[in-house]
């Protein structure tokens, strides 16, 4: 009976969530101690802040609690720019590109778990994501870099600007969200070339690498996958809303957009509609935003981005396949349809699951937060989204924090970075069933 159960809890210590999450781990506790060495730091780290800064760097997350440009030397914030590539395109990807290249043998078990790290439905076919994902990744951070460039090389010199450039275009194309400046991107709110190159890079790691490659080998709308489709037409029409409520919201607000010039307005919209979504960039004063408009970008954190992408939050697709079997049951209709496709019943499972799932963590997190916490319950509960969804916005609060609100910031971020519900598969007794109960029906409603 024990050799039994020692072998079924081997077996289950040897899930591709569970090796996911220890590589996760291990990759954090480096960073943190690559950067409480001396060479890292201008002035002393705590233990809990090296861990929260290497937690969110490797999350692709960006909440900060100290200036990331003064607190870090260049080694320091290389070693920052290193876990954010390795957590935006997955550390298990890099490792794949080292076996290939020592022409090493990609197993089964490595295979899958490429697959869950990049959010993949099948483990066919992940040696060539990873390869053309690295390959397109590194080759849009340096386009983009050198457009940016044209902004910053002027401003700040040749040697700063193309850092600067890199290490942004990197941060966002990741969907990071760490700058190198005290107020973020706010100095560059009146720069159509920041904007534009910035909200680029998190749109294109935000849509997910399985859409850009359909996107590259099928230039035709009728070819796309569902997947692909869902994708380009919902970012397209979130950005869209989320670019006209936010002009909206903040137009009025003297302390955000209500200063600014209308075409600058309408920058700092456009760029706070696509970051809050997934990347934790900002132009405007976070801090001074109002209270109906942080309710309404913690609804779009909460979403996110895609699937498979460098971005957190439950997903779009399982936004609009849940909004799509809502109107379809209200329809009084039986089948869910998207663009003359089915979707099956599992996946709506599926996604009432994730939604549950990480309503739960985010309901918990806040609620242990402000227990700790004297302070307002909106910006605590925007902290505690913005962690999970991984996206890194703050209304100026992440600095004020105690160690033990860090402490349950990096819980949420290394949950919404593995994802909720393969954390509850870790975690869960499966069994199969071999009979079946009585159906009855429950009151609803």
């Amino acid at each position: 009976m024990k050799k039994s159960q020692a072998r079924m809890m081997n077996k289950k210590s040897m899930e591709p969530g569970v090796i996911l999450l220890a590589v996760y781990l291990s990759a954090i506790l480096f960073g943190t101690l690559l950067l409480k060495l001396p060479v890292s730091e201008n002035a002393p780290l705590s233990w809990v802040d090296a861990l929260f800064t290497a937690t969110s760097a490797f999350t692709v997350t960006g909440l900060a609690v100290v200036d990331t440009g003064t607190e870090f030397t260049l080694f320091g914030e290389l070693v920052i720019l290193l876990l954010i590539q390795m957590g935006g395109l997955g550390i298990m990807s890099f490792s794949v590109i080292i076996f290939m290249l020592l022409g090493k043998r990609i197993g089964m078990k490595q295979r899958m778990i490429v697959q869950q790290a990049l959010g993949q439905l099948h483990y066919g076919g992940v040696i060539k994501l990873v390869r053309n994902l690295l390959l397109f990744s590194i080759a849009i951070e340096l386009i983009v870099a050198a457009f940016l460039a044209i902004d910053w090389v002027p401003q700040y010199g040749w040697g700063n600007g193309i850092y600067y450039s890199i290490f942004h275009s990197v941060s966002a194309f990741n969907n990071a969200g760490f700058g190198l400046w005290p107020d973020n991107m706010m100095g560059h709110a009146d720069s159509w070339i920041i904007t534009i190159g910035i909200t680029s890079l998190i749109i294109l790691g935000g849509i997910g690498f399985t859409v850009l490659i359909d996107l590259y080998e099928n230039r035709s709308f009728r070819k796309w996958s569902l997947h692909t489709k869902i994708m380009v037409t919902a970012t397209i029409g979130l950005n869209a809303f989320a670019f006209l409520m936010i002009l909206l919201l903040e137009r009025g607000n003297m302390a955000t957009l209500g200063a600014m010039p209308f075409t600058d307005q309408l920058q700092a919209s456009w760029f706070q509609a696509v970051t809050t979504r997934t990347a934790g960039f900002n132009t405007i004063d976070m801090g001074a935003i109002n209270p109906q408009t942080s309710f309404f970008m913690m609804i779009l954190m909460f979403i996110g981005a895609g699937s498979g992408s460098t971005a957190g939050g439950i997903k779009l697709t399982t936004f609009i396949v849940m909004a799509a079997a809502m109107v379809t049951y209200i329809q009084g209709k039986k089948d869910i349809h998207l663009f003359r496709r089915t979707i099956k019943p599992e996946y709506v499972m599926r996604v009432l699951s994730i939604t549950m799932i990480a309503a739960f963590v985010v309901v918990t997190g806040t609620f242990l937060i402000n227990v700790v916490e004297d302070m307002e319950f909106l910006p605590l509960m925007f902290e505690a989204v913005s962690a999970f969804a991984t996206v890194g916005l703050s209304m100026n609060l992440t600095p004020m924090l105690g160690d033990p609100s860090k402490l349950i910031l990096i819980v949420l971020m290394i949950t919404g970075k593995v994802g909720p519900l393969t954390l509850a598969y870790m975690f869960a007794r499966k069994h199969e069933a071999h009979y079946k109960y009585p159906a009855e029906d429950v009151l609803t409603g």
